[in-house]
């Protein structure tokens, strides 16, 4: 006997830089406006490169969001009618995002965020690897390295079109003129603290 599954769970798109992750986001949302979903669009206010008040792919689609300083505040335009809550950019979020995402997905809203999953470095970026475990469904895409073609997972800072320093600042807004993806083979990183294997 068919039993309807009860609602309410979180979903996230990650990935490096010029993947597809906020694209994909907006995807998801547009499917849900035609399915006449109430839907609220959030993004962090750090986050100005292309709109103060849309999330944006890089590729130009946009769709009207709201802008918020810190996850405590997405709770405040939540409405009794708010069946979706789609996050954009949500490696810049504090911890308390992943408190916000639990409660959502538990008073049974869908909850989708997108953010990179590793940071110029490629180490894990702020709270997306506590959101990738307590999600439901995770979504992992890849984009293709400037240098060899191969499959890229990683985000390449560029600082005056040389690598960038591992001790550099982890926050720097920025599109094509700062990044662009590479893969693991290709990533580089100055000074970056390494362990060197022994040859037999």
């Amino acid at each position: 006997m068919y039993q309807q599954f009860k609602s309410g769970w979180i979903e996230v798109i990650c990935g490096c830089m010029f993947a597809g992750k906020t694209e994909e986001l907006i995807r998801r949302i547009k499917v849900l406006q035609y399915a006449k979903k109430n839907i609220l669009v959030i993004k962090p206010s750090i986050d100005n490169r292309y709109s103060d008040d849309e999330i944006a792919s890089h590729s130009g689609y946009r769709v009207k969001s709201i802008n918020v300083d810190n996850a405590y505040e997405i709770l405040n335009h939540i409405k009794p009618d708010t069946e979706v809550v789609a996050i954009d950019e949500a490696q810049f979020f504090s911890k308390e995002l992943i408190d916000v995402c639990e409660t959502l997905a538990d008073s049974g809203r869908r909850v989708m965020l997108a953010g990179l999953d590793r940071d110029f470095k490629g180490e894990t970026f702020g709270i997306m690897p506590d959101l990738l475990t307590r999600a439901e469904f995770v979504t992992k895409l890849s984009a293709v390295c400037v240098k060899c073609g191969a499959p890229a997972t990683r985000t390449q800072r560029l600082v005056n079109n040389k690598p960038a320093s591992y001790n550099d600042p982890l926050v720097l807004i920025g599109g094509q003129d700062s990044y662009e993806p590479r893969c693991r083979h290709c990533h580089e990183i100055k000074d970056k603290p390494t362990l060197v294997l022994k040859k037999n």
